[in-house]
């Protein structure tokens, strides 16, 4: 089962590129953020024709917003609202197979590292702390659930996850208390990074480069913002781990690259 993860900051504007992706990598099931689309307006037909009949799309209008879409079935599918806000951060759809892949889009939390100056970063430490409680509530419930976790989650946790370990500290995305945050949500389901089992430690890897290098290759200050996590239970079955960097060098590209994880079920 090939899933794949991808920030694609607005899927009307870069649906011909998605389609591209499609059509060279051939995923079972491709999970986007940022549709900054509402759903009326998804490009249902483009993804139709594609193969990709299966879709569970939950989007807004100019704002956040997350799909899947697939080549197979879902069994059931399901969207979390988190924080009393609607603003369209989760969704999940259950295969065949019986693996849940749900699908985030955590706030990036702002500029400033300090909530209590900065309403969209104690937005983005709240946001952490609920999927918390929730999967805990979940894993009591069901302690064989098993389930792909994916998404933009606008934290890099690793010193390997980021450009300058050093330089970004005190920026939003690699900061302690996010780092922290995010190690209290995967011990709540004993989380295994799939990326990282693959392509382990201490090789350097990315799939966020800024808009502002001129030459984002050449400059390579990258950050690893995007994941896919699985449930303990399926501890070795990811087969291959790779970040679509191509995807960074199209036209008008997203600023996000594709994470393109493999598993073997």
């Amino acid at each position: 089962m090939k899933i794949v993860s991808w920030n694609i900051n607005s899927v009307r504007l870069r649906i011909e590129q998605v389609v591209k992706f499609l059509e060279d990598q051939q995923p079972d099931a491709l999970c986007l953020q940022e549709l900054k689309c509402p759903d009326e307006h998804f490009p249902h037909d483009a993804f139709e024709a594609a193969g990709y009949v299966h879709r569970h799309n939950h989007g807004m209008k100019s704002y956040n917003g997350v799909a899947i879409v697939s080549r197979l079935p879902f069994i059931e599918t399901d969207i979390k609202h988190f924080c009393g806000k609607e603003d369209r951060r989760h969704c999940m759809a259950k295969f065949e197979n019986g693996v849940e892949l749900h699908n985030f889009y955590i706030p990036a939390g702002g500029d400033e590292p300090d909530p209590t100056i900065n309403e969209k970063f104690a937005h983005k430490l709240s946001f952490v702390d609920e999927m918390t409680s929730w999967w805990a509530d979940r894993r009591a419930t069901d302690p064989n659930r098993k389930a792909v976790l994916v998404g933009d989650f606008n934290i890099a946790p690793s010193e390997n996850d980021v450009w300058s370990h050093k330089k970004l500290l005190r920026v939003v995305s690699h900061t302690p208390v996010e780092v922290e945050i995010l190690e209290k949500f995967r011990q709540s389901g004993d989380f295994i990074d799939a990326v990282r089992e693959v392509v382990p430690e201490p090789e350097k890897l990315f799939s966020w480069w800024s808009y502002r290098a001129r030459d984002w290759r050449a400059s390579n200050k990258g950050r690893r913002l995007d994941h896919v996590w699985m449930t303990p239970n399926m501890a070795g079955t990811a087969r291959t781990a790779s970040v679509y960097d191509l995807a960074r060098d199209w036209e008008k590209p997203s600023d996000h690259a594709p994470v393109v994880v493999e598993f073997n079920l």
